[in-house]
């Protein structure tokens, strides 16, 4: 088999090298049902065993309360775009609070407008998308059905250390690219969301944690799959669920548990990956220019660019080379992007630090 590479994609993104050796062993027969979980019914026993399972360790991770309940579904972020106004706005609640960090944060309103109103509580466009708000900066309208903000945003690679801090109690996250990267209360939101491909599983399933009490303002005039009470009634089974997916995030929960040994071990090692990279870039603030404030710098996502884009482009080859892939930055941003989510190793933070540092001495 070729070397596999240090892969810092921004998502699809990286699994754990167990989850996909264990997947890889079953790929043809799972044990019972004989046949590949890609063929056995999403109804089967073992299909219903593996999507339980997984539910449960996201609620072991995430110590969910009771009174929230867990879907799978589909559609990625684009989806809960649309779906989140449709059901949490309507005759009682007319608008939604949004907080912009960046890119993922402005497609999220302009789709939640179609629906309702948005009023903006915070906009770090001027800034180019720098940094996160703090609690003080916040303009929150008071009857607001919800306020919605991302916790890590991908392209400009800041993130929340912590939720804001609202009176309001329905918020709204998109955790998709730092699900999972530390304990997260719950009970401090309405809902949150993330698609699977980032941290938890591959492209194709959307996790959804929605406090019981919101599923009453899904309006039953709603498309079915659109609307989040009738998929809690159903088990996330209205439709055919993504099933491979499913069976993986359950994999990458259970690696999460077993091997990792919980949440606060997970964010403990996530911080000592993202502290190699950015000292690095501290280090050499001549060569290397950071993205994002550092009281705003992202766990998941460290973006800098270099002093020119030729220099760029030899530093992307140079890693190429080395076996560390995937590093370049967003176009509307430019420069490098190194996601480390969880399933990156330390070492190949590592030695991403290494190049950062010995590129800089030949080039500086």
């Amino acid at each position: 088999m070729t070397q596999r590479a240090y892969n810092f994609a921004a998502g699809p993104a990286a699994l754990p090298e167990p989850v996909l050796a264990q997947a890889q062993k079953e790929l043809l027969a799972l044990p019972g049902p004989r046949a590949s979980v890609m063929e056995i019914s999403h109804r089967s026993a073992a299909f219903k065993e593996i999507m339980a399972a997984a539910e449960a360790n996201i609620r072991r991770l995430l110590a969910v309360p009771d009174n929230y309940s867990v879907l799978f579904l589909q559609g990625g972020g684009r989806l809960q775009f649309a779906m989140i106004p449709m059901n949490l706005l309507g005759e009682q609640h007319h608008s939604a609070d949004y907080l912009l960090t960046g890119a993922w944060g402005k497609h999220a309103a302009k789709e939640a407008a179609k629906f309702g109103e948005v009023a903006v509580g915070w906009d770090g466009s001027d800034s180019k998308f720098t940094q996160v708000p703090t609690d003080a900066q916040l303009d929150l309208s008071p009857d607001a059905g919800y306020v919605y903000y991302v916790s890590n945003e991908t392209i400009e690679g800041v993130q929340f250390a912590n939720e804001p801090q609202i009176k309001n109690s329905t918020l709204v996250c998109d955790a998709s690219s730092d699900f999972m990267h530390k304990p997260l209360d719950i009970s401090r939101y309405g809902l949150v969301y993330a698609c699977a491909q980032k941290n938890i599983g591959p492209a194709g399933a959307t996790v959804v944690i929605i406090r019981n009490d919101l599923l009453e303002r899904s309006s039953s005039e709603l498309p079915a799959y659109m609307n989040y009470k009738l998929h809690a009634e159903a088990g996330s089974m209205m439709n055919t669920p993504p099933t491979f997916a499913v069976y993986l995030i359950r994999l990458v929960t259970d690696w999460l548990l077993n091997d990792i040994g919980g949440l606060e071990k997970m964010h403990s090692i996530n911080q000592s990956k993202a502290k190699l990279l950015y000292d690095a870039i501290d280090q050499h603030s001549d060569f290397y220019e950071g993205h994002a404030q550092p009281d705003s710098r992202s766990l998941m996502n460290v973006v800098f660019r270099l002093p020119s884009d030729e220099l760029t482009k030899k530093f992307i080859a140079e890693a190429d080379e080395k076996n560390l892939t995937a590093l370049g930055g967003h176009r509307s941003v430019g420069g490098i992007r190194a996601s480390i989510y969880n399933a990156m190793p330390v070492a190949g933070a590592e030695a991403l630090r290494d190049l950062m540092v010995e590129f800089c001495k030949k080039n500086g």
